[in-house]
């Protein structure tokens, strides 16, 4: 059994991509052998509705088993954990209840650390190959819980004008972070939304290249309907779409990801 890897997919910037990245990065680890768990950490549900229809998910977000309750309450998570319709695939919901965690935070001990004890034991069962954290687009005390938790982080950039805007802040937040968690580690940047037609591409990735010790993926997301009818059906694109263009590009990214990049899709 291999060692379970905790990654975070976080931008203080929205609509990078974030939580399409993490649903799609998970579903194609699957393809790749892996059992996965997502963890839906934003109030605005986006991973939750990637798998399950919304009245399912309003259900989990009212209910007592989302992230939210498992927060509060300091518990395993193990209890909170719920099964996709997909093989090898699992996910702890959100709640719009999340837009108060801040609050629920300040005042605990250790506040820093509550979701890595959150996950201690689901790690320690190595039940699942990965781990996949769909951050909120903030920087405050519950992204650094988020990044306390994880092992890697991967930055979804989108291939826009403002799309690399607070970039900066972003780094300057890992780094605050990394002085609670040194092993903390970049695993890499993911440029989403691409248009190879404009010249943002090409912009964004020659901004990018220039950052020092900062890996920017082969792999890129190019723009395609596929992903909105994808999310319009709850569904990951590989398996609304698996002959689509993004369908193939997020097989690719979670190949990069895993380590294998030469495999038959």
């Amino acid at each position: 059994m291999r060692k379970t890897k905790v990654i975070c997919f976080a931008n203080n910037k929205g609509g990078s991509g974030k939580s399409t990245t993490c649903g799609n990065v998970g579903y194609g680890l699957t393809q790749l052998g892996r059992k996965v768990l997502l963890i839906d950490g934003d109030m605005q549900l986006n991973l939750s509705l990637s798998f399950f229809d919304e009245e399912r998910v309003l259900e989990f977000a009212k209910g007592g088993k989302n992230l939210y309750e498992g927060i509060k309450r300091q518990e395993d998570l193990t209890g909170y954990i719920v099964h996709s319709s997909y093989d090898n695939l699992d996910l702890i919901p959100s709640s719009t209840l999340m837009s108060s965690i801040e609050y629920e935070l300040f005042t605990k001990w250790q506040r820093e650390y509550i979701l890595k004890k959150c996950l201690e034991n689901i790690r320690e069962s190595q039940g699942y190959d990965y781990i996949l954290i769909d951050a909120p687009p903030t920087l405050g005390g519950w992204v650094m819980n988020i990044l306390c938790a994880s092992d890697e982080v991967i930055i979804p950039v989108e291939s826009t004008p403002w799309g690399l805007f607070g970039l900066g802040n972003m780094f300057e937040f890992l780094e605050q972070v990394k002085q609670i968690v040194p092993e903390l580690k970049v695993g890499g940047i993911v440029i989403t939304k691409v248009d190879t037609r404009k010249n943002y591409f090409k912009q964004t990735f020659a901004a990018l290249k220039q950052l020092n010790d900062v890996k920017v993926f082969d792999t890129y997301i190019r723009v395609d309907s596929s992903i909105e009818w994808s999310q319009d059906n709850n569904a990951p694109v590989m398996a609304y779409k698996k002959g689509s263009r993004s369908a193939a590009e997020y097989m690719e990214l979670a190949g990069e990801i895993a380590g294998v990049p030469d495999r038959d899709t």
